[in-house]
């Protein structure tokens, strides 16, 4: 029965060597803190979702409206430099027929 232990340890120390060798792969690839404008779009949702039901007291709805406001105007401004990049190819396309 000892050797069915020593076995069983073998193959279990395999897969813990693979699992962390692939973490280690991909957390250099992706940041999982980092916000993405889609994130901040999100935001906004909640943030105007919450104002509506009442979720903030009335002492503190000058903060979210700032808040808000400044994120709106981020999320303009970054906006039209979205939309060029479709635009730009649009006429190679149009082009082509």
């Amino acid at each position: 029965m000892a050797t069915k232990k020593k076995n069983l340890k073998k193959p279990a120390k395999a897969p813990k060597e693979t699992a962390t060798a692939q973490p280690q792969a991909q957390a250099p690839a992706t940041d999982p803190t980092a916000l993405s404008i889609g994130d901040l779009k999100n935001l906004s949702t909640i943030l105007d979702v919450a104002s509506t039901r009442g979720a903030f007291k009335a002492n503190e709805m000058a903060g979210v409206g700032f808040l808000y406001n400044k994120l709106q105007a981020f999320l303009a401004k970054v906006a039209p430099q979205e939309e060029q990049k479709p635009t730009a190819e649009a006429p190679a396309t149009a082009e082509g027929k």
